[in-house]
């Protein structure tokens, strides 16, 4: 049985989250709690495997008392926010300080139809009680730091980097320790709410040299930038002469997953063939290992993430099963790995 905590001032959140969980027969919910200060006792005291915590609260609220679980009883948080511009900061910014991942609430604060996400909601609880809880804090080395790389003859013109649970940090560890003038285009595909993907863009913007930005719709690929894909869509690759473009769809396919990761990997096999560098970052699922592979078949290189860093290592575990991994590295070395790649 997974055992979960539900934190919201609402009570009609409160009881409409509980009903939702227990719905499923292997969550049961151990407990309530009305702000952040209560919230913080009752992890302490019930020891949950799992927490969901509200943002906007009395008292304490969730950004505060996230800090307080993770140094006090380190536990699997999922926070609970309205999709507006504040409280999707505040839910990316959670990412960093702890949290596995986040639920957006469809109608604000107190949303009477929480039921139609009655499933994302379980999934994402059953995700996050599965999640090592002590790879949530990685801190990055200093000598990760370094701005100045030394020069190297161009060997990949583009690196593809996918990630899901777990995501966000790992990909702001790694562009954080990528220098501006990085020889190869970047693209990264997150599995996100789409209306967080720009407030996570927005994060990313502040600790990276890089030049990153929001991918559009038939935006030209250039060298020394990076594009975080959409969320709602899959993400393609033209040929347009000499030029690539950014293709974004909806159209259903066989990638369940919007954006999916295989999708843009395969694509950029197509496109760039042995000039592609993949990356597969944490992440649950085995969404990237197909993609990888098309990689590798195309004469490309690829990175995985080893399992000793990953939050969850379903992702990278699926391609390096599929043989189809050059190099499996900790996230605090891939960074350097791309660039002696690339």
């Amino acid at each position: 049985m997974i055992r979960a905590l539900i934190v919201d001032d609402s009570s009609f959140m409160r009881k409409c989250l509980t009903h939702i969980l227990e719905s499923d027969g292997s969550i049961v919910v151990v407990g309530t709690a009305t702000d952040g200060k209560d919230a913080v006792h009752k992890a302490k005291q019930l020891r949950p495997d799992v927490v969901l915590l509200d943002i906007e609260m009395p008292v304490m609220d969730g950004l505060v008392a996230l800090a307080h679980i993770m140094s006090e009883c380190p536990t699997r948080v999922l926070m609970l926010s309205a999709l507006n511009k504040t409280e999707a900061t505040i839910a990316i910014k959670s990412l960093e300080h702890g949290a596995v991942d986040f639920i957006a609430k469809p109608s604000g604060v107190i949303s009477y139809d929480i039921e139609k996400l009655s499933s994302e909601i379980i999934a994402k609880v059953k995700v996050a009680a599965d999640v090592n809880v002590h790879k949530l804090d990685l801190c990055l080395p200093k000598e990760m730091h370094r701005r100045e790389w030394p020069k190297s003859v161009e060997r990949k013109k583009l690196v593809v980097i996918g990630a899901s649970t777990g995501g966000p940090r790992a990909v702001a560890l790694v562009l954080s320790a990528l220098p501006r003038d990085i020889l190869a285009a970047i693209i990264v595909i997150q599995h996100m709410s789409p209306g967080f993907v720009p407030t996570f863009v927005d994060r990313l913007q502040w600790g990276c040299s890089p030049e990153i930005s929001l991918a559009q719709e038939g935006e030209v690929i250039k060298p020394g930038r990076v594009l975080v894909v959409p969320g709602g869509c899959h993400t393609s690759i033209l040929q347009n002469g000499v030029a690539r473009k950014i293709h974004l769809s909806t159209t259903s396919s066989p990638h369940a997953i919007f954006p999916s990761v295989d999708h843009a990997m395969e694509s950029a096999a197509r496109a760039y063939g042995e000039d592609t560098l993949g990356v597969l970052l944490t992440g649950t699922g085995s969404d990237g290992a197909r993609g990888m592979k098309a990689l590798k078949d195309a004469g490309g290189s690829t990175i995985a993430e080893d399992q000793s860093t990953c939050v969850a290592f379903g992702m990278p575990k699926a391609a390096i099963d599929m043989g189809c991994v050059d190099e499996i590295v900790p996230l605090q070395q891939i960074a350097n790995t791309i660039l002696k790649m690339i």
